[in-house]
């Protein structure tokens, strides 16, 4: 099931991927409990209702997805992170995981059609965004046995985590953490319609032109040993998003009024704006000025 934000705060299921029906009315009491609350209580109370959902959907003919506003598909999860280091992109990579190798991107999500809001700030030389899997907690999750971890996951959505490049990391809060730098969408995908999620291929686009293209095989550490690992310090939460690393391959700067766009394979595919002010004024121009890829020669992955 794809279950998506839309409009004024309503809740929808996408059906026969074209169409958006309407299940706000499954949860009582939204407006009291206020758009984050109500996907908490989406995701924790899922099996319950999910056979009146289905219900709702089969009989409903929706309305065209054209024809609705996305939002963020969780509006501001209690937590945000994402893994520092976490693919297998060049020979140096190893399989430690670190105690610092998570960091908190900003909470407060960014839905399709939303802008990415660039700060020129002298030490920064580029802006690059980093397409990801991440996935949605669906049940609290505190010191979780990495063989059922994955009982923790509700589903998975495409995210970006917008970086700045340039800036000494004595902490993440500028480089990763600023207002809209947590771009995601279109919706969550519940994880009963993904078979493997470390075997999809993720793309991103800058202004039509492609950037990243990999697969989530060359994940370091999968799903199940990331809850693991980062349940042992605090307690997650029904609706926490967890963004689970990058393949360092051909970012594009970024610069105001450029395009970007994601898709993962069975998850969609979702666009955004750029917008402020960037310490690269022409990224796109003289090929020859372009800083190369961060990988070494002849290191790439399997095409996919």
């Amino acid at each position: 099931m794809k279950i998506l934000r839309f409009d004024d705060d309503r809740i929808g299921v996408l059906k026969d991927a074209t169409r958006v029906v309407d299940v706000s009315d499954t949860i009582s009491y939204r407006a009291e409990r206020g758009p984050q609350r109500v996907m908490e209580v989406l995701i924790e109370n899922f099996e319950a209702l999910r056979g009146e959902i289905e219900r709702i959907v089969g009989r409903a003919e929706g309305v065209p997805l054209r024809s609705v506003k996305l939002l963020a598909p969780i509006p501001r999860p209690s937590r945000c992170l994402a893994a520092f280091v976490n693919y297998l992109d060049d020979p140096r990579r190893t399989i430690d995981l670190l105690p610092n190798e998570f960091f908190h991107k900003a909470p407060e999500l960014l839905g399709p059609g939303g802008t990415i809001e660039l700060q020129d700030i002298p030490a920064v030389k580029e802006y690059n965004a980093e397409a990801e899997l991440a996935f949605v907690i669906g049940k609290h999750a505190k010191k979780v046995p990495q063989s059922a971890a994955m009982d923790y996951v509700f589903g998975y959505v495409p995210f970006f985590d917008i970086s700045a490049r340039g800036l000494i990391r004595r902490c993440l809060l500028i480089p990763k953490g600023q207002d809209t730098f947590s771009p995601c969408g279109p919706w969550i995908t519940t994880k009963d319609e993904i078979a493997d999620p470390h075997d999809l291929r993720v793309c991103s686009w800058v202004n039509g032109q492609v950037g990243q293209d990999y697969n989530t095989k060359y994940m370091a550490h999968r799903i199940p040993d990331q809850i693991a690992w980062v349940s042992r310090f605090i307690q997650l939460q029904p609706g926490d998003v967890i963004a689970t690393g990058t393949y360092h391959q051909k970012f594009k700067p970024l610069k105001p009024g450029d395009a970007l766009e994601i898709e993962i394979d069975k998850l969609g595919r979702a666009a955004f704006r750029v917008g402020g002010d960037s310490p690269v004024k022409d990224p796109h121009g003289d090929p020859e000025k372009r800083k190369p890829d961060p990988l070494k020669p002849g290191l790439s992955i399997t095409p996919v």
